[in-house]
């Protein structure tokens, strides 16, 4: 699909300004400012991104009363029940928080619903386990921030409630409990507001235990990147010293993973979590239960851990071979169904599709059509669907206006989770495309490319990729900066290499650089007609040509009007 160059503005007085200031170069100063850096003081907490620049804990709403009841209960022996979510986020949570009550000698079990048979979220079993064990505090998290009905059930049982949980509080309700830890309320004025879970507990044990908590910095790392949240702020910085450690781990369970994951012998970056280690971990939880993953991480036997790190990649084969099932069947009823025309927001709905990849075929509608999409399994005349969403269309709050057809609903700005009665799919669809069609009156539902800047071929050398190495680690909200070259001229014959990549070299008159670019084999035929293309890149370290260590890796292609 052809994408939208959105160049941003290069604000040539500021650049100049902050260049003096900070004794950095121009082009470089210019990524800070696309990054929205736009002053010398943020600029250099962005460049030393240092631990110590993390916020006082207490900063946040109710952290003074978590950390008086916890630690009430762990000099009385109360019994603490941990109810968490299925996913990354969740499973690393539990697994940070769980180790360190129970290292400062609390009495902790944990329980985590299954996905198929529970859905998402607190239901009445956790709140059951929680009765029999005997709990006074109960702690939820990733979830539990609009579970009201089960809120009042646990103050009705005597137990203190306690969330801690990243999503979208309801601006109308609170929850009845005894603390909230969440700083997207409004009541909260912690600064930075988008942590993922396994960020809030972080600042949990800081404020608990200060002198453990650097110890958790890879499992936070994990589960942060994990959960897409924006590598920003602190998240930025827990990400940064959560990959050192998450590289020198010695925890047995992460060790374990990473051998399983093939990648024992190579640098784990935020690509390696994305990719290799998440979704093996999420694996677990799609297709069975979350507790092998929960198991993994809290192992300290290397024999368990790699068992548990084979099932996970016994699982993670099995998860492939269902979402291909579910995506083919998905593209047939987008065929039959949808109108491009109308449906602005791609709805599907099918019986006993596994719930455990929904999400994962969502995206890759959204990938292919560059539409929202809504994926909704039926079983028994219940819904329940994930969402995932495009840069400029806010997914939750679409799904708020649409509530009166829904049971429940929850997530963020680009994905969220929904129940549904069966019967009121239609009306749903209905609704949520008038909602799109307003939102996107004035758009082009159009993949956007954001360019940093445009240069010339002439400016890439290894001094400028280690400055771009400063602006690292990449991912959601602070992604790896996209040049433009233009004019340049096809100096080779471009051939498809691996399984869809497409590689060739090019040349402005000055300096001659081998392009590449992964799955863009649907190129083929354009760079074979064209005499001079404009080319969208990112630049990156080669690892596999040592005479070569610069990699251009191609993101877009436009062929120059008069080069045919």
């Amino acid at each position: 699909m052809q994408k939208t160059w959105k160049f941003k503005e290069p604000q040539i007085e500021l650049k100049d300004i902050l260049s003096k200031k900070l004794g950095l170069s121009s082009l470089f100063v210019q990524l800070l400012i696309s990054r929205g850096i736009t002053d010398v003081e943020s600029a250099q907490s962005f460049l030393k991104n240092r631990l110590e620049d993390l916020c006082d804990p207490f900063l946040m709403a109710d952290m003074d009363i978590v950390v008086r009841r916890l630690n009430e209960a762990l000099k009385k022996k109360e019994p603490i029940f941990i109810a968490t979510d299925f996913d990354v986020d969740g499973v690393t949570s539990c697994a940070i928080l769980e180790t360190e009550l129970k290292r400062l000698g609390g009495i902790v079990e944990h329980y985590m619903p299954h996905r198929v048979r529970d859905g998402y979220g607190l239901n009445a079993e956790a709140v059951s386990l929680s009765k029999e064990a005997g709990a006074k505090i109960f702690i939820s998290l990733d979830c539990g921030i609009t579970a009201f009905a089960e809120m009042r059930a646990i103050k009705e049982a005597g137990m203190d409630a306690i969330i801690i949980d990243h999503h979208m509080p309801s601006e109308i309700d609170r929850p009845e409990a005894l603390a909230i830890l969440n700083p997207k309320q409004k009541r909260c004025l912690y600064p930075f507001k988008e942590l993922a879970s396994v960020g809030l507990v972080y600042k949990v044990v800081s404020a608990l235990a200060p002198e453990s908590a650097k110890e958790y910095l890879d499992l936070v790392a994990l589960g942060t990147v994990a959960d897409v949240v924006p590598l920003r702020g602190e998240n930025r910085i827990f990400v940064t010293h959560g990959l050192d450690a998450l590289n020198k781990t010695k925890r047995q369970g992460l060790l374990s993973l990473i051998s399983a994951a093939g990648i024992g012998e190579k640098k784990i970056s935020t690509h390696s979590i994305s990719f290799m280690l998440a979704p093996r971990l999420n694996a677990s939880g799609r297709i069975d239960s979350a507790h092998t993953s929960l198991d993994l991480l809290m192992a300290t036997d290397e024999e368990a851990a790699d068992t548990l790190a084979e099932n996970l990649n016994t699982n993670n084969r099995q998860r492939q071979k269902i979402e291909e099932q579910v995506v083919r069947e998905a593209m047939d009823l987008i065929e039959k169904e949808v109108n491009f025309k109308e449906d602005f927001i791609i709805v599907l709905s099918k019986e006993d599709w596994h719930p455990g990849v929904l999400g994962i075929v969502a995206s890759k509608i959204v990938d292919r059509f560059y539409r929202p999409a809504v994926i909704i399994s039926l079983q028994d005349g219940l819904g329940r669907g994930s969402a995932r969403s495009i840069h400029n269309f806010h997914i939750y709050e679409a799904l708020g206006q649409c509530a009166c057809f829904l049971k429940e609903f929850g997530g963020h700005k680009y994905a969220a989770g929904i129940t549904i009665d069966g019967k009121n799919i239609k009306a749903f669809k209905d609704l949520l495309n008038k909602v799109a069609r307003q939102a996107f009156k004035t758009d082009v539902l159009a993949p956007v490319l954001e360019i940093d800047a445009q240069i010339p071929l002439s400016l890439i050398n290894e001094e400028l990729l280690s400055s771009i190495d400063s602006l690292s680690p990449f991912g959601e909200g602070n992604p790896r900066p996209v040049f433009v070259s233009r004019g340049l001229s096809i100096k080779s014959k471009p051939a498809v290499v691996g399984k869809n990549s497409l590689k060739f070299w090019v040349s402005d008159g000055e300096c001659t650089y081998e392009a590449i670019g992964f799955g863009l084999a649907d190129f083929l035929g354009l760079v074979q007609e064209a005499k001079r293309i404009d080319m969208a890149y990112c630049l990156g370290w080669d690892t596999w040509n040592a005479n070569n260590p610069i990699q251009i890796e191609i993101k877009d292609i436009r062929v120059c009007a008069d080069s045919f």
